[in-house]
């Protein structure tokens, strides 16, 4: 194996690194995915006092695989008069978009191995890398809306203008409260703002508002209680995915819990310092502990500093839904468009008169 590596053209080498990569973050995806659906029924078990699920593995880890086979095996029931192309390609969509956004997400710094510094994203150093995040992320919309137009089903389509309109109104606050991290990283490139955190300085004690509004938006972008308005039982009986059964809607189950960790993930990223440590690496070498860039100890710190902030905001994606009524419609869109909005072109104003203050006096 390592004459191999040492010996191979240098485009095989990274094709094979390239692979192994995938193979790893969609694991890590599905798995995650899965562990959501197990948090979910038990966190809400808890807040309501009940077991949850304990039958099926143990503490009922195993129970989100019986749900998959169960719905491997049920009939896919499609409506006659629906538009059956786009009926089919809706929730594909869905899972394609969250999947190439996993790709440019940095879990870790590299790790050394037969000597190459192996970066822990499939395609590291992307200098755009937030702004494929969002021109991704907006064609998530299209799988929902395609969804609720081709079912041929009123409350379906509904359901789908809905998050259409949601989706555009919290992306423009979710875009806009990110220019301030922005503004103070100089870059566009994720690993490189996760370096400008380092050592605690992490963008949240220098953009409390930018997150609460990026926070909040992220809810409205995964259509999460309290504004999972596209499926609102009460009203539109299951919304865009009414008309799906089998796997179809099993898929539209998966894409909401990877949008979850997508979306901890990306607050992690963004404001509380990635992977990196409450203290720098340097300290843990005084210390006598081997922790330097790229040895094994220090990927385990790291990627363990990483899932712990990210599993935080998963948690909190499901205290939220358990613990808060729905909004309405008009209290939706009066928060994204005349509140949310206006305190982040705010911030925006904020921040550059604290970077001139600062750049003026104290640098």
């Amino acid at each position: 194996m390592i004459e191999l590596i040492t010996t191979a053209p240098e485009w095989v080498i990274q094709l094979i690194i390239t692979v192994i990569k995938i193979v790893i973050v969609l694991h890590v995806m599905l798995l995650g995915a899965s562990g959501m659906v197990w948090l979910e029924r038990k966190a809400s078990a808890w807040m309501q006092y009940r077991s949850g699920p304990n039958r099926v593995g143990p503490f009922g880890l195993l129970q989100p695989f019986a749900d998959v086979i169960k719905l491997v095996f049920k009939e896919d029931i499609v409506p006659d008069n629906a538009n059956k192309t786009y009926h089919f390609l809706a929730p594909l969509i869905s899972i394609s978009v969250v999947i190439s956004v996993y790709a440019v997400l940095p879990f870790g710094d590299y790790i050394t191995l037969f000597g190459r510094n192996i970066s822990l994203a499939v395609a590291p150093n992307m200098n755009i890398g937030l702004l494929y995040i969002f021109a991704m992320s907006s064609l998530g919309v299209y799988g929902i809306t395609l969804a609720g137009w081709s079912s041929n089903n009123k409350y379906s389509l509904l359901g789908g203008l809905r998050s259409s309109a949601q989706m555009i109104s919290y992306e423009i606050c979710m875009g806009v409260s990110i220019i301030g991290v922005l503004m103070i990283s100089g870059t566009l490139d994720l690993t490189q703002i996760v370096y400008k955190q380092d050592g605690m300085m992490w963008n949240v004690f220098f953009q409390p508002i930018g997150f609460i509004i990026f926070l909040v938006a992220s809810f409205a972008e995964t259509n999460r209680a309290p504004f999972d308005l596209p499926e609102a039982e009460p009203e539109l009986v299951g919304g865009y995915h009414t008309e799906y059964s089998g796997m179809k809607f099993g898929t539209f189950f998966l894409v909401e819990y990877s949008h979850i960790i997508l979306a901890s993930s990306i607050l992690t990223v963004l404001f509380f310092g990635g992977w990196t440590l409450p203290v720098k690496l340097e300290v843990l070498q005084g210390l006598g502990i081997p922790a330097y860039p790229g040895a094994p100890l220090t990927v385990l710190l790291q990627a363990g500093s990483f899932f712990t902030k990210m599993g935080f905001f998963c948690f909190f994606f499901v205290w939220v839904r358990w613990s808060l009524p729905r909004f309405r419609y008009d209290q939706l869109m009066n928060l994204g468009w005349k509140i949310f909005l206006p305190l982040a072109l705010a911030n925006i104003l904020l921040t550059g008169i604290g970077i001139s203050v600062y750049n003026a006096y104290f640098r």
